[in-house]
């Protein structure tokens, strides 16, 4: 099995990740690759880095408990695993807690000479940055930092590991301090790795994609905050004038994918820690869907030579109409086929585990499966744990501005069906079992009665609810 080595750089590379893995948890495709999620962030206590890993730790768990291979189609199909153990996804920047810029290059060491220079390059400010909770905005401050990669233990597992056929994806923001500075230092490192590393020539013509986020969303104004988001709009610029000449200029990447949205929502001014939790977007959600596009990409399409991309390409993201709140049927097309069905599917399983699981123990189909048994342990508990953050990941993304809205979670036990916004269910005037609840346990019985024998336990629970929910969103929307 090939691998996507996923690099998730600052809190929105956390926040793609996270979003990428509720859509693998759908079952969505991609190409069976298996993805290793890494991610780099200086702040080590960020509230968005946290959830995120806790996240992973779960789906991992989850796969773990129904030991599920990433074949065929079922919900969280695709494997998941870390590039090296015990990490926590998350890349070993050194010694960056309790320390100040100027102490952790050692400025007060140098000769006159060299301090000159530094404190010509770097303001007062900038050797005074606490680098505990991250660049904070400066770029400047991370390229130093995180120019160490090639030397990390990290990197080494990477070539090590790496084989013919394996991808990179790069997620970053552009307007910040860690994402900026990382995305065009980690491709140059990749690109031109020093060929006494194993594997270097398949790293130095990996396929390279890029998902580049431009501002989405603004903060707060707090006087005593390094952070300012009115500028924003205006690092971008400066970066993609950078990554005009050394990176699309240059043919680094095989797929670079531009993102933003001008209709941007105030988040909470936290220069990092355990309060910085910024509410899902949909921005993130497009976002891993590049990353779903460039997995299924054509291997012909993303050849390098001497590493350099032979066939370039630049995509964009757009819905169908500048509409401040939309769904489902404000998506294109060819972003619809791709996720009404997975996205709803997942959806309408969580409905079902949120507010009728406890009440079907007497149904045949649960007394087949055991479910009074399943209920209560371990892998029921990391499941509830995962829905619980999946609806809370709907509704964040539904408080934005650009609010994405595709369901409505307080649908009632008698109209279920009503729960995709902007699409009405078939009405099944001779649908057996009922037209709500009633008519989803007809479904899972259904699909008891053709799988028996052919899963048991933690994954015939999820066998039954995807083939269930599969058939009865084909049947009940005209997708």
């Amino acid at each position: 099995m090939n691998k996507l080595y996923l690099f998730g750089i600052g809190g929105t590379g956390s926040r793609v990740i996270k979003a990428l893995t509720m859509l693998l948890a759908c079952g969505i495709d991609i190409n069976n690759y298996e993805i290793v999620p890494i991610i780099i962030d200086p702040d080590a206590a960020n509230g968005d880095v946290t959830r995120t890993v806790q996240l992973l730790r779960n789906y991992k768990q989850i796969r773990s408990d129904i030991g599920l291979t990433a074949e065929g189609s079922s919900f969280f199909k695709t494997n998941i695993e870390e590039l090296s153990p015990g990490q926590n996804y998350k890349f070993d920047l050194g010694d960056t807690n309790n320390k100040k810029f100027g102490e952790y290059i050692n400025v007060n060491a140098l000769d006159q000479s060299n301090e000159a220079l530094v404190r010509l390059l770097f303001s007062e400010a900038n050797l005074e940055a606490d680098m505990e909770v991250g660049f904070k905005g400066n770029p400047n401050i991370g390229s130093v930092v995180l120019n160490r990669f090639v030397d990390s233990e990290e990197f080494q597992d990477l070539a090590n590991n790496f084989k013919a056929g394996d991808r990179i994806f790069i997620v970053s923001s552009i307007f910040g301090g860690t994402g900026a500075a990382g995305f065009p230092l980690l491709l140059k490192n990749i690109r031109n790795v020093p060929s006494t590393f194993p594997n270097y020539k398949l790293l130095q013509d990996a396929p390279i994609g890029a998902v580049t986020v431009l501002p989405y969303f603004n903060v707060n104004v707090e006087e005593e905050s390094s952070i300012d988001g009115a500028t924003f709009v205006s690092k971008a610029k400066a970066a993609l004038n950078y990554y005009d000449v050394n990176v699309s200029g240059n043919n680094s990447l095989n797929s670079f994918y531009y993102i933003a949205d001008n209709h941007t929502t105030s988040q909470e001014n936290n220069e990092g820690g355990t309060g910085q939790k910024n509410q899902a977007h949909f921005v993130e959600l497009a976002s891993a869907l590049a990353v779903v596009d460039f997995c299924n990409e054509s291997s012909m399409q993303l050849e390098c030579t001497n590493g350099k991309a032979e066939n370039p390409m630049y995509k964009e993201f757009g819905i169908q109409n500048d509409a401040l709140v939309f769904g489902l049927d404000n998506l294109a097309p060819a972003t619809g086929h791709l996720l009404n069905v997975p996205l709803s599917q997942f959806t309408l399983f969580t409905l079902y585990m949120s507010n009728k699981l406890n009440d079907a123990t007497g149904q045949n189909w649960a007394k087949n499966l055991g479910l009074n048994s399943i209920i209560g342990s371990s892998f029921y508990s990391h499941l509830s744990q995962f829905i619980s953050d999946y609806v809370d990941w709907l509704d964040e993304m539904g408080k934005n501005q650009r609010s994405f809205l595709p369901y409505n979670l307080k649908v009632t036990d008698s109209n279920l069906f009503d729960f995709i916004n902007g699409y009405k269910a078939d009405s099944g005037f001779l649908d057996k079992g009922g037209k709500s609840y009633g008519r989803f346990d007809y479904m899972l019985s259904k699909v008891d009665k053709e799988i028996d024998g052919k899963s048991s336990g933690n994954k015939r629970l999820l066998d039954l609810f995807f083939l269930a929910t599969l058939e009865l969103i084909k049947t009940k929307y005209k997708f």
